[in-house]
């Protein structure tokens, strides 16, 4: 899988006795979760893997060159059952999920490491990072943080629609991947789904609502996407993975000097 993560970020490229040597209260350990998952007709099953390594590598390269911040292999298959009947989508459980996430943590500590932070980029994985965030604290007494991707980015200028329903192979994703990795965007098979309609305050709809209903993919969206990548360029893609990475990369430091009773 390609990676912007630097060399001297990714902590397996150490060896034992130089993991042994880091400073454990202090180290912040950041695990990526994300997924391999359906995403139209136009982008990679890799999305969520690949914009997840990208904005955190864009963020790591912002740090200051001391800064003990050290990024973890993926998990990039996550619970991805609402794309079920899509070929290539690859989903686990939330309980194999979790048992992953929990077993990781568990090397994290054992290793004397106190501090870990879960990266995701993949809205399947947000309610169950979680619980085991909480989880991660409550059993190892590591102090575990979890953050989206965007690191928070506000990304004013997508239109209220888009920002509200282009959240799954919309003008976002897409622009990342223009700007990135183009060869694997295929510009000729753009789809459009809106799943709900952002002027429509109806009580119920699928997402952002006083009342959701649970739904899959195949439900809402025919072909895939969620949202609009017509408007997608490069150019917007570059200026939101910069702004994304500078957000992400101030939330790492905050995180690397927050203190609190173990």
């Amino acid at each position: 899988m390609h990676t912007w993560i630097p060399d001297e970020r990714q902590l397996a490229y150490l060896n034992w006795k130089q993991v042994e040597a880091l400073h454990k209260e202090k180290t912040l350990l950041v695990l990526p979760t994300a997924a391999i998952e359906q995403h139209g007709h136009h982008l990679p099953l890799a999305t969520d893997t690949l914009i997840n390594n990208l904005l955190l590598g864009r963020a790591l390269g912002k740090l200051p060159k001391d800064a003990p911040i050290y990024a973890l292999p993926p998990i990039c298959y996550g619970k991805s059952n609402e794309h079920t009947g899509f070929p290539g989508t690859m989903s686990i459980s939330a309980a194999t999920y979790m048992a992953v996430v929990r077993d990781i943590g568990a090397s994290v500590a054992a290793s004397g490491f106190r501090k870990l932070v879960l990266y995701n980029s993949h809205g399947g994985n947000s309610a169950l990072n979680d619980v085991m965030a909480r989880d991660l604290r409550a059993e190892f007494g590591l102090r575990t943080f979890q953050m989206g991707a965007s690191g928070g980015a506000k990304f004013e200028d997508i239109a209220a629609q888009e920002r509200a329903y282009g959240f799954h192979a919309g003008e976002y994703e897409t622009s990342l991947l223009l700007a990135a990795i183009p060869q694997f965007v295929d510009t000729s098979a753009y789809t459009i789904n809106y799943i709900a309609d952002v002027t429509r305050p109806e009580v119920l709809k699928p997402e952002f609502a006083p009342a959701t209903f649970a739904w899959l993919t195949r439900d809402i969206a025919p072909s895939g996407v969620m949202g609009d990548p017509n408007p997608s360029t490069a150019e917007k893609g570059e200026r939101w993975i910069e702004e994304a990475a500078t957000c992400a990369a101030a939330a790492l430091v905050a995180m690397l000097a927050y203190e609190n009773h173990s």
